[in-house]
């Protein structure tokens, strides 16, 4: 290759580079930690925030204790209260996306131009009219911008939800609810254009009612955000409020902060909170299941078996043993001495009373081994089918094999748990899964 030749292939890398990270004029840097999975994600389920990002070991207490599995975190904005925030870096970002936590990023910047706050009056949103209040707009645009370069800095990945936190105002004053409705949906468009998903916080009473009439009235004249966060602290743990439409950002675009300002403490970790239940993307979904030998696996209780049992739950043990290794032969659906060894054989591995008989302990150690994650309210996915399964072995619990972790599922859980003196977490954590898959009763 001759020298100028390399030369021109240095420079249109160069400009290959600059123009990869450039977006719409704005150069961004590229994600703190590339491979972090889109956050929230679909899921059904609790959340939590908090002023500060809680320490690593606070979160790793509420990971296997509480009954959350969402976090906002404050990531933005001149008006946060907790600007310093010493334990939100790329690294705490990654490592709570590995450990299923769904993040809620926030920016409190700009306020309503008639905030009654003293500490917002200093950052506040223009209710100059000029222009179709482009002055607001321009500002909107500009709490974007640094919203996506804050979260690129974290390592937030694009696709994910960043949520503008637009405290309490009268949207009884035209000009503060018209500028502040412009400001949001410049905020939507520039996040759509930087390939983000735009959220907004607020109070139900105000910002959220503002939207929703807006949406409502004037469904061409203002970009409404993707999802809303609805401040409203009826103490009801869903997504439903008087200060909005039924229909309205519905299915799976609502976080509901149901529970104002309160501690809870998760692990021995006490933490000062607001609770929030989320319905986002899809919801908790869960693929189709795995393939079982083409027998039914799913049953509401799980029956005693012995040498010359029929019965189709025969060719569901057939298949879990099939499954371990133990057992080569033809699923026949009729327990016979191959199969009986081959129940002696997984009792023995497993420490188990060797009987040759399947009992509930039996059943409770084969439906529950596997994959070992934490689950609780919102997960989905094949272990959570293992753990109902399990939970209708060894409670005869009547569980619906459905694969997602709802409130059924955490109640016969936390049964399970007390007869287990186990702490009533309604979390499957390390302890809880030794103890199904040990067969315990």
């Amino acid at each position: 290759m001759t020298l100028s030749a390399l030369s021109w292939r240095r420079r249109a890398l160069a400009a290959l580079t600059v123009l990869a990270v450039t977006v719409s004029g704005l150069l961004l840097a590229a994600p703190a930690e590339a491979g972090n999975r889109v956050t929230p994600g679909n899921f059904t389920g609790y959340g939590f925030d908090q002023c500060n990002a809680p320490s690593q070991t606070a979160m790793d207490a509420w990971l296997t204790s509480s009954p959350y599995f969402a976090v906002g975190i404050y990531i933005a904005g001149k008006s946060r209260y907790c600007k310093e925030q010493p334990n939100l870096t790329p690294e705490w970002v990654s490592t709570q996306l590995r450990s299923g936590w769904r993040l809620l990023p926030i920016t409190v910047g700009r306020q309503a131009s008639c905030t009654t706050v003293d500490r917002y009056r200093t950052n506040r949103i223009s209710a100059d009219p000029t222009g179709g209040y482009k002055k607001a707009r321009e500002q909107g645009k500009a709490e974007a911008t640094v919203t996506v370069k804050a979260a690129q800095g974290l390592g937030i990945s694009p696709k994910s939800t960043l949520w503008y936190d637009i405290e309490h105002f009268d949207i009884g004053i035209r000009r503060c609810r018209l500028s502040a409705l412009a400001f949001l949906s410049s905020w939507t468009d520039r996040l759509h254009e930087l390939d983000y998903v735009s959220g907004v916080y607020s109070s139900g009473s105000s910002g959220i009612a503002m939207l929703d009439a807006a949406d409502r009235d004037f469904p061409d004249r203002w970009t409404m955000p993707d999802r809303l966060w609805i401040a409203d602290w009826n103490g009801r743990d869903d997504v439903s409020s008087s200060y909005v439409r039924p229909t309205a950002w519905m299915p799976h675009a609502r976080v509901h902060q149901y529970r104002g300002d309160h501690y809870e403490k998760h692990g021995g970790v006490s933490i000062q909170i607001d609770s929030n239940f989320l319905d986002v993307g899809r919801g908790s979904t869960v693929r189709r299941k795995p393939r079982t030998c083409g027998v039914q696996m799913d049953f509401p209780r799980y029956g005693f078996l012995r040498l010359g049992s029929e019965w189709p739950q025969v060719s569901a043990l057939q298949c879990l043993l099939r499954q371990k290794r133990l057992y080569d032969a033809p699923i026949t659906g009729t327990f016979d001495r191959v199969t009986q060894q081959a129940v002696r054989d997984y009792q023995r591995s497993r420490s188990l009373e060797v009987t040759g008989k399947v009992a509930r302990n039996t059943w409770t150690s084969l439906l529950s081994e596997g994959t070992k994650p934490v689950l609780k309210y919102g997960s989905a996915g094949n272990p959570v089918r293992r753990v109902q399964r399990a939970l209708n072995a060894a409670l005869g619990s009547g569980l619906a094999v459905t694969g997602v972790f709802e409130a059924e599922t955490t109640a016969a859980l936390r049964e399970y748990q007390g007869r287990r003196n186990l702490y009533r977490t309604g979390v499957v954590a390390g302890g809880t899964w030794a103890q199904l898959v040990a067969g315990r009763l």
